[in-house]
């Protein structure tokens, strides 16, 4: 259990984020850390799951998988999107 620095880029919104999760959370709630800085700022609430990938990446983490086992390095960008979005279809960037 240690705090694990992360950057966050949020669907729609124009700034990342730092944020600041513990080695024991999962990817719902690295999610949820990650909502608390854009949506209801910059990025309007709407209903679905909220999903967690690495940047460029067309696949997202397991909800259930731990910081700690992601493969993720300190200030590592991930996405944070809403499931059966249009920004989960497209192609990665390389």
């Amino acid at each position: 259990m240690a705090l694990f620095p992360l950057t966050s880029n949020f669907q729609e919104d124009f700034v990342l984020q730092l944020i600041a999760v513990d080695t024991d959370n999962n990817m719902d709630e690295v999610a949820a850390a990650a909502a608390v800085h854009s949506v209801g700022r910059r990025v309007k609430a709407r209903p679905g799951v909220l999903r967690v990938r690495r940047q460029g990446a067309s696949e997202p983490f397991a909800r259930d998988l731990k910081v700690a086992d992601a493969g993720l390095r300190p200030m590592e960008c991930v996405e944070i999107y809403w499931e059966g979005s249009t920004a989960h279809l497209r192609e990665p960037r390389h």
